[in-house]
């Protein structure tokens, strides 16, 4: 019998507990432990949406509705799990369960839409190091962005959040930003470009006087990162006077975690409330049935494909 192949869901990783900050962070700086302030700014962060980020649960149901869409359509073919990038379970550890569960292939995709070297491309290359070293077979879904249900779900939650907001309200796409440097000749900006164009023309907003791209949570360092961010298009949307509301689309996002119920909820709305302009934040995909199931026929696509991201 043919042994199934395992596919693992991926995302960022999040701590479980207060405990698990140092770790976190200091795993995202390469080993470097966080100061003292780093670390309280970031425990604030978190106290303020609640504790802790929903994004490990949610990446858990995620996976739990591609799981069924797969085992409905090919029973038997595949076996589903999560790991993470930056808290355990690891991409590393998430495919040695699998090679112990006896995997001879696996197929990776990672809960972000678009794709860049810098990210989801990081996510691909660790898992086929890791894999090819077990001599285990891995291919990893590029990006899903361009999906139907994806662009439907999102102009649908687009068209819903207008509905609460000022007619002349002006919708901004974000996404995380990154350092110029990984951006040179990269295709994230121009998929996150394309992606909003899809969204923005299902939702039936207009080129560009209605709508419009800015970046989010960018890095504290000094190097330049893409922008405009987000609150400096808040700004400079209620400087022009041309609008009374702000939508913000999370297009590069899948749940509400730290970057969405934070740095948009509490500080993008803040920013927009000190503007004197209304504020809107359209819904996330989440566990979406039908952006799963989409999802799932993509990973199906891949598997039979072969090749690498």
């Amino acid at each position: 019998m043919t042994e199934p192949t395992a596919v693992l869901v991926l995302d960022y990783g999040t701590p479980s507990t207060e405990s698990d900050l140092v770790g976190f962070y200091t795993h995202i700086r390469r080993g470097r432990p966080p100061s003292e302030a780093e670390l309280a700014d970031l425990a604030r962060r978190y106290d303020a949406i609640g504790g802790l980020s929903p994004l490990a649960e949610r990446t858990r149901a995620q996976a739990n509705t591609i799981g069924r869409t797969l085992e409905r359509h090919a029973p038997g073919r595949f076996t589903v799990d999560v790991a993470h990038k930056h808290t355990a379970p690891f991409i590393e550890d998430g495919l040695d369960a699998a090679i112990d569960r006896g995997a001879t292939r696996i197929v990776g995709v990672v809960m972000a839409p678009h794709y860049s070297a810098a990210s989801v491309g990081d996510y691909h290359r660790r898992a086929i190091a890791h894999a090819s070293s077990a001599g285990i077979d891995y291919v990893g879904v590029p990006s899903w962005f361009d999906l139907d249900a994806f662009v439907a779900h999102q102009a649908n939650a687009v068209r819903r959040a207008l509905r609460a907001l000022p007619s002349n309200t002006k919708t901004l796409f974000t996404a995380h930003s990154l350092p110029e440097r990984v951006l040179v000749d990269d295709p994230y900006p121009l998929q996150l470009a394309d992606g909003a164009a899809l969204i923005a023309r299902s939702a039936g907003l207009g080129p560009w006087t209605g709508w419009g791209l800015a970046w989010q949570s960018a890095g504290r360092t000094p190097e330049p990162w893409r922008g405009p961010d987000v609150a400096t298009a808040i700004r400079d949307l209620a400087e022009t006077g041309r609008s009374d509301g702000v939508l913000v689309v999370p297009h590069g996002f899948t749940s509400a975690h730290l970057e969405v119920a934070y740095d948009l909820d509490i500080e993008a709305a803040a920013t927009a409330a000190g503007h004197g302009l209304a504020f809107g934040r359209a819904d996330v995909v989440d566990d979406d049935e039908h952006v799963m199931a989409a999802i799932a026929q993509r990973i199906v696509e891949t598997a039979d494909a072969g090749g690498h991201p």
